[in-house]
């Protein structure tokens, strides 16, 4: 590879790092899985993120809001709930994640052997 060449795949890269801080996260990933089948109300993405926090969850559906990529809907019931969709822009991340999340279950034990390789690692002082 070219100097040249790996300047612009740098130059690539750069371009596209806004977009991908802002989808690439590990909530914003595991919420759009959670939303891509059937909407679903806050408390029931919750439950099934667990450990995610509040705020975390809160954080999260309010950046993927702001990003076209879920609507919030709010149902007027005793208490009021609020139910997230994902949208037709959300919809065209369904194929990636997928191949993303089938990797990860595939290659999680490789780098947990990896992991635990390096960490076990006798490093001289």
């Amino acid at each position: 590879m070219t100097t040249q060449s790996i300047d612009a795949l740098l130059a690539d890269i750069n371009a596209t790092r806004p977009v991908l801080e802002q989808i690439a996260n590990k909530w914003s990933v595991l919420i759009l899985t959670v939303v891509c089948s059937e909407p679903a109300r806050f408390n029931a993405i919750k439950r099934r993120l667990d450990p995610i926090t509040h705020k975390a969850l809160t954080e999260a559906l309010r950046r993927l809001e702001r990003n076209g990529l879920v609507t919030r809907r709010v149902i007027s019931s005793s208490p009021v709930a609020v139910e997230y969709a994902i949208t037709p822009l959300g919809h065209t991340l369904r194929q990636p994640f997928s191949v993303l999340l089938c990797w990860a279950e595939e290659h999680g034990p490789c780098l947990a052997q990896a992991q635990s390789t390096y960490d076990n690692r006798v490093i001289p002082c």
